[in-house]
C-alpha cells in the first residue's frame, strides 16, 4: 500500500499538471472563469489541509506527552531540547548565508529595471512581531490553542503535561494508558486520511495551472530556476551533514520520507506531510519518545528552505529595483532574518511577510513582494520540501547524538512468518524492552 501510494501521487502530481494545462487552454481567456475552475479543483486539496488539520492538533498532543511520559527524565529532556536548538541554529545560519551566496553569484533581478512607486506589496507586515510570537508561544487555553492548530502552544502544554505525569508516577499511569490509546487512534485516524493526499495533490497542481498556465515559470524561468538551484545545494549539504552522523542509513531515511516530500512539495503545506511523516520515522527506528519532541519543535525553529528564500528573494527585489547593497547591509540583514524568522510559524504566507517586513525595515521597496506572488506558489513547493527534509535529517541525527536510533523496520519485504502488527506495535515493542532494561539496572 506505501509503495501504492507514492505511485498514485507521483499519477496525481502529472495529471494534475495535464489538466491544468488544458483547462487553462480552454477557459485561460476568462480570468474570471478560470479562477472559478481552479477553485473547484483546489477543492480537493482544501478538502485534505482541512482533514489533516483535524488530526494535527490531537496527534501532536498525544505523541508528545506519550514520548514524555516514558522518557521518564526531565535532564534528558533538556539535553534533547537543547541539542535540537544548536542544530536548528547552525541550519538556519547555513541556509541564510547559502541564499546570500547564490542570489549575488546569480544576480537574478539585475536588468530588471523596477520603478520604485511607493505602492502596497500586498502583505500584511503587521502579522510578524517578535514580541507578539514570543507571547503567542504561551497558551491561555488549551482548547484555544487545538481550535487554532496553534503548533507551539500545543507542545509548550504538552511538555507541561508529560512532566507533570512524570513526577506523579504511578498515579498517572491510567492517564498515560488513555494517552497510548489516543496515539493509536490517532495514527490509524491518520492511515485513512493520507489515503486522500493523491486528490489533494491532483486538485493543488491543477488549481494553479488552469489559472497561470505553464507560461508564468518561462516568464519568471530564471527567478524559479537559480532559487531550485539553490536549494538543490542546500539538500546535498543537509544530505551531508544527515551521512556524517548517519552513515549509510541516510540514503534509507530519504527512501522513507520519499512519500511525505511527495505530499509537501505538491501542496507547499509542511502541515500536510505532517502525520506521515511521524509514520515514517517511526519505520526509519527513531523511538516515539524523540520524534514526537523534536519534530514539533523543528516545524517551529527549523525552517530551512523557507529561511533560504527570504535572503534570496529580499536581495532580488533589490536587484530588481537596481539598488546595490553593500555586503555589511547584506550580513545585517542576514542576521536580522536570523531573528525574525523564528517568529513566522503560525503567519500566513510566512516567508513573504518576513520578506516584506525586512524590506521595510531597511528602506527598500516593499512593493517588489507583489513582484514575486506570480511564482511564489510553485517557488513555495520547494521550500516547503526542504523545511521537511531538514526537519527529518534533524530528528533522525539527534535520534542517533542520543544513541536511540534502533533498527528500521523492514518495510518491502516482511519475513513470512511474521505475524501482521503496526509500526506502533513494533515501536512499543521495543520501548517495553528498553524500560524492562533500565528497570534491571535499577534494580
Amino acid at each position: 500500500m506505501r509503495n501504492r501510494l507514492t505511485a498514485f501521487i507521483l499519477l496525481g502530481m502529472v495529471l494534475g499538471v495535464v489538466t491544468g494545462f488544458v483547462a487553462n487552454l480552454w477557459v485561460g481567456g476568462d480570468e474570471a472563469l478560470a479562477k472559478d475552475v481552479a477553485g473547484y479543483f483546489h477543492l480537493l486539496a482544501d478538502i485534505f489541509l482541512h482533514l489533516i488539520k483535524m488530526i494535527i492538533a490531537p496527534l501532536v498532543f498525544s505523541t508528545l506527552v506519550a514520548g514524555i511520559a516514558h522518557m521518564g527524565d526531565s535532564a534528558a529532556l533538556g539535553r534533547i531540547g537543547g541539542r535540537a536548538l544548536a542544530w536548528f541554529i547552525i541550519a538556519s545560519l547555513i541556509s541564510l548565508t547559502l541564499g546570500l551566496i547564490f542570489v549575488n553569484f546569480f544576480a537574478p533581478g539585475e536588468g530588471l529595471n523596477l520603478v520604485r512607486s511607493g505602492a502596497e506589496s500586498g502583505v500584511d507586515t503587521q502579522a510578524l512581531n517578535f514580541r507578539d510570537f514570543i507571547l503567542h508561544v504561551f497558551p491561555t487555553s488549551m482548547v484555544g490553542a487545538m481550535a487554532e492548530n496553534s503548533i507551539l502552544q500545543i507542545v509548550v502544554f504538552s511538555l507541561f503535561v508529560g512532566v507533570a505525569l512524570t513526577a506523579i508516577g504511578d498515579k498517572g499511569k491510567p492517564i498515560v494508558t488513555v494517552i497510548e490509546a489516543m496515539v493509536e487512534l490517532m495514527l490509524q485516524v491518520t492511515g485513512y486520511v493520507m489515503r486522500v493526499a493523491p486528490f489533494a495533490v491532483f486538485g493543488a497542481l491543477a488549481s494553479s495551472v488552469t489559472v497561470q498556465g505553464l507560461g508564468v515559470l518561462k516568464t519568471y524561468g530564471a527567478l524559479v530556476g537559480e532559487f531550485y538551484i539553490a536549494l538543490m545545494c542546500l539538500w546535498a549539504l543537509l544530505f551531508a551533514a544527515g551521512s556524517i552522523f548517519l552513515g549509510r542509513r541516510m540514503l534509507k531515511l530519504v527512501r522513507y520520507v520519499r512519500e511525505p516530500l511527495l505530499i509537501a512539495f505538491s501542496t507547499a503545506s509542511s502541515e500536510a506531510a505532517y502525520p506521515k511523516m511521524l509514520e515514517q520515522l517511526d519505520r526509519f527506528g527513531v523511538p516515539r519518545r524523540i520524534y514526537s519532541f523534536v519534530l514539533p519543535l523543528g516545524y517551529s525553529f527549523n525552517l530551512d528552505g523557507s529561511m533560504m528564500y527570504s535572503t534570496f528573494a529580499t536581495i532580488f527585489i533589490a536587484q530588481a529595483y537596481g539598488i546595490d547593497l553593500p555586503i555589511a547591509t547584506q550580513i545585517t540583514i542576514l542576521l536580522v532574518l536570523m531573528v525574525t524568522s523564528k517568529g513566522i510559524a503560525a503567519v500566513p504566507r510566512a516567508s513573504l511577510v518576513v520578506v516584506a517586513a525586512t524590506l521595510g525595515q531597511f528602506d527598500l521597496p516593499v512593493e517588489g513582494v507583489a513582484f514575486v506572488l506570480a511564482v511564489d506558489h510553485f517557488m513555495d513547493m520547494g521550500r516547503t520540501a526542504t523545511n521537511v527534509l531538514g526537519n527529518a535529517i534533524a530528528t533522525s541525527v539527534i535520534t542517533k547524538w542520543e544513541g536511540m536510533l534502533e533498527v528500521e523496520e523492514d518495510v518491502d519485504i516482511p519475513h513470512p512468518k511474521a505475524p501482521a502488527h503496526t509500526p506502533a506495535d513494533g515501536r512499543r515493542g521495543l520501548e517495553l524492552a528498553s524500560d524492562m532494561v533500565d528497570d534491571e539496572r535499577k534494580g
